[in-house]
């Protein structure tokens, strides 16, 4: 299965990100489970964080040339930008790519 490219990003807060997508989606993708690994370790700083830019292609977020997130990780689990909570009508979306079911 193909998955929607990126269209849009935005901070909207301090580890979080809100990201539109190809098919008129948008989806908030929360980094703090990611930050304790090493290469993600740069986004606790809030001035390299805020410098999220969305790949040529819409294929990812980039903020250098190690650090990245691909569509599909905030496509699989990102929470719907509606979504006021992460529940099972929600389609329990999380995000760090680990899933709590397992």
């Amino acid at each position: 299965m193909r998955h929607p490219t990126i269209k849009s990003v935005s901070v909207i807060g301090s580890s979080t990100l809100l990201v539109g997508f190809s098919n008129d989606e948008r989806r908030k993708y929360d980094v703090s489970p990611l930050l304790d690994r090493e290469m993600f370790s740069v986004l606790k700083n809030p001035a390299f964080f805020k410098n999220v830019r969305i790949d040529a292609g819409g294929y990812g977020l980039i903020w250098d040339e190690s650090t990245d997130i691909s569509e599909y990780e905030i496509w699989t689990n990102g929470i719907p930008a509606d979504c006021p909570k992460k529940t099972a009508s929600c389609g329990e979306r999380h995000s760090g790519g680990t899933d709590p079911r397992a």
